[in-house]
């Protein structure tokens, strides 16, 4: 039976939705009050983060493993759906600061006031980053969820952000003019590793949404020909999730002269898949003992 961990994922994005308001909160009054443009974009970015924990909510409430009449193979393709919207998500952003890269190719900001106080609440705004970035992978790695994981992704691209930002706020501070070329040296990097988490979420979760196979057919095959009384499995296949749930289809021969042993080797295999991928859902179709066939799983 599948483990249904949505009140786990969403007491966290609770959690996680509270505090990225608060971070809203804090950078935009210290872009008030520094009169910080830069700042004040990150505010705007730091809003994705809540939209993501939102999206997040919405998708894990659709999210369930078990199975029902509409959905007989479960829903946690709802949750891959929210991870790839996170993924979007992560774009946006990355082309804001592309464009605050371009903007200060030919514009100046002057008059910035950086007070300690404000330093202050940044780096506070940091910590409370970090905080949610590592508090969300340590569960999403534990139950594994890939909503927290891309959500985990997407806050460590905005540590970045805000370290960029502090950054150039601290050289814009010190009226030295060509000090201001650090400000976009430093925002190249943001956006290459918002573009690298982007890419990272979408690697993990669209072989998933495209029900690309997810253990090699032949470690299957391997495994089925251990058992007594097969004597031969093709057309492997599988998908689904390692660790949430794996469905696997084969067409099986074996040496049995009646259901009720066919049905005991069968039993037998279903239990060793899933002694090694656990949750596992098996379909078998057995073939009469003379049936021939060399194809381990389906041609290109």
């Amino acid at each position: 039976m599948n483990q249904d961990n949505r009140s786990v994922i969403q007491r966290v994005l609770w959690l996680t939705l509270g505090l990225n308001l608060v971070v809203f909160l804090i950078k935009i009054i210290v872009s008030l009050t520094t009169h910080s443009l830069s700042l004040f974009a990150d505010a705007l970015h730091s809003i994705t983060d809540s939209a993501n924990n939102v999206v997040g909510l919405v998708a894990v409430h659709f999210a369930s493993p078990v199975p029902d009449r509409e959905h007989p193979y479960g829903h946690h393709k709802f949750e891959v759906l929210g991870a790839i919207v996170i993924a979007t998500f992560l774009g946006v952003a990355c082309l804001e600061v592309i464009r605050g890269i371009i903007s200060s190719l030919f514009t100046r900001k002057h008059g910035v006031e950086l007070g300690e106080f404000d330093l202050f609440l940044l780096l506070l705004v940091l910590v409370v980053n970090i905080f949610v970035a590592l508090y969300e992978r340590h569960i999403g790695k534990k139950i594994g969820s890939s909503i927290l994981l891309a959500d985990a992704q997407h806050t460590m691209g905005d540590i970045w952000i805000t370290i960029g930002v502090i950054i150039s706020l601290l050289i814009v501070s010190t009226k030295i003019s060509w000090l201001q070329w650090l400000d976009v040296i430093v925002a190249i990097p943001v956006a290459i590793l918002v573009m690298l988490s982007g890419y990272n979420i979408l690697k993990e979760n669209v072989p998933v949404l495209v029900d690309q196979a997810v253990i090699p057919p032949e470690k299957i095959y391997d495994l089925v020909m251990t058992i007594d009384g097969v004597i031969n499995c093709h057309d492997i296949s599988s998908r689904g999730i390692l660790g949430q749930q794996i469905f696997i289809e084969m067409h099986l021969v074996v040496s049995a002269k009646d259901v009720e042993t066919a049905h005991k080797i069968t039993d037998l295999i279903e239990e060793i898949l899933d002694r090694n991928y656990a949750p596992v859902r098996t379909t078998i179709h057995v073939e009469p003992p003379d049936y021939i066939s060399d194809r381990i799983t389906y041609d290109e």
